[in-house]
């Protein structure tokens, strides 16, 4: 193999490597999800039982070549589940989610960012046993955990919700029935 060969395959495994390390565009208005793309979460809720235990398995990902972030997500091994999708929407100068569930419900949402938490504010649509809105405050600590908290609007009383810490779980699966 001659200098200029060599030279030549020096410089395309580099630029190879270089350019694997790059990190995948996403949207920079999704910038801050970017830490929980390509890792599932596993969590128990905080009133779950021994007996019953009540989990929630969560997928997140980069979508439609960055412009989105997808979760997929669902309760004891597919008893309940749903598909989330973040994206930016210029009009609203937002980021939206779209959220559809095997109960046959949906809700539209935003999100904001502030203080290293995700702020989430949704109105559902269909039979959600009276629910018609949503909020919620999550946070990743610095142990790597998200904390998930949310309250309920329901029949005009915002009534608390979900509490659930996710801990990084490569073994959990999603489930779908």
């Amino acid at each position: 193999m001659s200098r200029f060969t060599a030279f030549f395959w020096v410089l395309f495994l580099a630029a190879f490597v270089l350019r694997a390390e790059e990190p995948a565009y996403l949207d920079p208005h999704l910038e801050p999800f970017r830490n929980l793309l390509g890792k599932t979460f596993r969590g128990e809720f905080k009133d779950s039982k021994p007996d019953k235990p009540l989990v929630d398995v969560s997928r997140w990902e980069r979508a439609l070549n960055g412009k989105a972030v997808r979760i997929l997500h669902s309760l004891n091994d597919g008893a309940y589940g749903g598909e989330t999708l973040f994206v930016w929407n210029e009009e609203a100068q937002a980021v939206k989610y779209f959220y559809f569930t095997t109960a046959g419900f949906t809700t539209t949402g935003t999100v904001a960012f502030k203080d290293g938490k995700i702020l989430t504010h949704e109105h559902v649509a269909g039979a959600a046993n009276g629910v018609t809105e949503v909020r919620g405050v999550s946070e990743i600590s610095t142990a790597g955990t998200l904390q998930v908290k949310t309250e309920y609007l329901k029949n005009g009383d915002w009534v608390p919700g979900r509490e659930v810490t996710y801990r990084e779980d490569a073994m959990a699966k999603v489930v779908f029935k």
